[in-house]
């Protein structure tokens, strides 16, 4: 795996290894296993992709999203973590280019383990972990496209609405020491 700048120069791609690049048709299959309800089979399939090529990070994303599915968080957390490591030491090796924006189709899987990645890891309650990721990912693309902070904003509220105060709002001494994980807060 490596990492070069766009056409444009304007940002970077990571380059999958020839396995990924030739296994995209097989990875379609999976996805229509998925949609067909066929779990265990897409497992097996993605499985498979991985033990003659283990750089696929979009498999190793999809294994992850079923195993949330499956409501198996810690082995999803395993899942998306080893995509999001690959890709990781791949800019590592690289020099930490950016931008490397989630537009890209080729960066695409890496961020989409990277956001599996933190959310597992808020559900887990590793929030410092969970937000390394996010600010790794989010100094790559400062878009923020995936929507990072709001998830873990959302995880952090349990899927209450996050209510923004106004200035016109006054609260009590004793209602401010509220010491959520989503406020920053000890926990």
């Amino acid at each position: 795996m490596g990492v070069r700048r766009t056409a444009d120069g304007r940002s970077w791609l990571l380059v999958h290894p020839r396995c990924v690049r030739d296994r995209a048709e097989d990875l379609e299959e999976v996805r229509a296993m998925i949609d067909a309800g066929e779990l265990e089979t897409a497992v097996d399939e993605l499985r498979w992709l991985l033990a003659d090529c283990s750089e696929f990070i979009a498999a190793h994303a999809l294994l992850g999203e079923l195993a949330v599915v499956g409501h198996d968080v810690p082995l999803a957390r395993g899942h998306f973590g080893a995509g999001y490591q690959l890709g990781l030491q791949t800019l590592r090796r690289g020099g930490m280019p950016a931008p490397l924006l989630y537009s890209q189709p080729a960066n695409r899987p890496f961020f989409a383990a990277g956001r599996g990645m933190a959310g597992c890891l808020a559900k887990l309650d590793k929030w410092s972990m969970a937000q390394e990721v996010v600010d790794t990912l989010l100094r790559l693309d400062p878009s923020d496209p995936l929507k990072l902070r709001a998830m873990l904003d959302e995880i952090g509220s349990g899927g209450l609405p996050i209510v923004e105060l106004g200035s016109d709002c006054v609260e009590s001494s004793d209602e401010s020491s509220d010491e959520s994980p989503r406020s920053g807060g000890s926990t």
